[in-house]
């Protein structure tokens, strides 16, 4: 039976708004009117040097922003999560629809609402092969690698430095490399990224250069490599850490990994995440979930999971968190999303969905109250974990 914990989280988040604001530092620091006793809280039973977050599409959810008169789902959003990830309000279709316009609108509103509600920002993502707006893919059939480079810096050093002291860690390359079922197998996407196509006779050059050039826009961020079935250790993470080796090397200021985390109980669970994490961490990065959701194959004529699948779904949220847990480099653990009304997955994979970890009520499933234990028992929100 689930906990009747919505009025609670939403009058804890509302008392939060009357209070001023202050600095805060820590990643999952208590904002005014919310205190460790609200035990429904992730961001409060979070280990203090971990990050949780959820990601939020600001043009949608964010521009009506009022402290005075929030809506119910930004106060959900402020009272449980101490990250958030715009969802799609900083890649390039939202951000730079044209060559010499920049549209920061949107993204402003998300930054604006987790500095109200004292929550950090990962900025996400400055080169990735989707999502690019119409002038890029034109404009790419063209371009040299100089070419390529010019545009791609502009990019990189405009919107890192307008975000410049707002973003915690930034996704500066996303989903790089193809995977095993690609044609071709496992290398980088210098087919399907404009930028590593423009560059392909040395696309390793290139990523250097953009995490250097995110760098000195934001010498504060901590710069990502993040990719999807990036979970484990298979041949697509040996890729990444070869390619994490040879760019520290180089010295690229790169500073963690991310694996993204969306899973289906269509496939099974990989339990190698934390040896992943710790190899990684190894090398001296970060680590972070940055994207978790599991999707659930809905049979049509269904009106919801059943008790099995719900309770598979919570497993493997907690397995994902708990390698995060175990791991101290693992600075952020992020949700992609919430509630399910809000999810990316029934537009994307059909048949499945129930993915989130809040029914449309924002009342908690399952798969929450185990991320909620966990993290209570990982010394909540006092003290870095155990």
């Amino acid at each position: 039976m689930r906990r009747p914990f919505r009025s609670l989280i939403v009058a804890a988040a509302a008392a939060a708004l009357v209070l001023p604001l202050c600095t805060v530092t820590a990643a999952n620091a208590t904002p005014p009117g919310l205190s460790d006793a609200d035990r429904s809280a992730l961001r409060n039973q979070a280990p203090i040097d971990l990050a949780v977050g959820s990601a939020v599409w600001g043009r949608q959810q964010l521009m009506d922003y009022d402290p005075g008169a929030p809506t119910e789902y930004q106060q959900v959003l402020g009272a449980q999560f101490s990250s958030v990830t715009p969802e799609n309000d900083m890649k390039w279709d939202a951000i730079h629809p044209a060559p010499d316009v920049y549209d920061f609108s949107s993204a402003d509103a998300l930054v604006a609402y987790a500095r109200a509600n004292h929550q950090q920002v990962r900025g996400h993502t400055l080169l990735w092969h989707s999502q690019n707006p119409a002038w890029v893919t034109e404009a790419s059939a063209t371009w040299t690698c100089d070419d390529a480079r010019a545009v791609l810096e502009d990019h990189i050093r405009t919107v890192v430095g307008h975000f410049k002291g707002e973003i915690y860690e930034w996704d500066v390359a996303n989903e790089i490399f193809q995977d095993t079922w690609d044609a071709g197998g496992v290398r980088l996407r210098t087919d399907r990224n404009p930028f590593l196509k423009a560059c392909a006779d040395d696309p390793v050059a290139l990523l250097v250069d953009a995490f250097r050039w995110a760098h000195e826009a934001d010498p504060d961020a901590v710069l990502f490599l993040n990719d999807y079935n990036a979970e484990g250790v298979n041949a697509k993470t040996d890729a990444y850490y070869s390619l994490a080796q040879e760019m520290l090397a180089a010295g690229a200021p790169l500073g963690g990994f991310g694996a993204q985390g969306h899973l289906s109980l269509l496939y099974g669970f990989d339990t190698s995440l934390q040896a992943n994490f710790e190899r990684f961490a190894a090398l001296g990065l970060q680590v972070a979930v940055t994207e978790a959701d599991v999707r659930i194959p809905l049979l049509e004529g269904e009106t919801g999971p059943t008790p099995r699948q719900v309770a598979t779904q919570a497993e493997r949220y907690d397995a994902m968190l708990q390698a995060c847990l175990n791991v101290t480099a693992c600075s952020s653990f992020t949700v992609w999303g919430f509630p399910d009304a809000n999810s990316w997955v029934p537009g994307v994979f059909p048949g499945e969905g129930w993915a989130t970890i809040l029914e449309d009520d924002y009342s908690p499933k399952p798969a929450f109250d185990a991320m909620l234990a966990s993290l209570r028992d990982a010394t909540p929100g006092v003290s870095p974990r155990r």
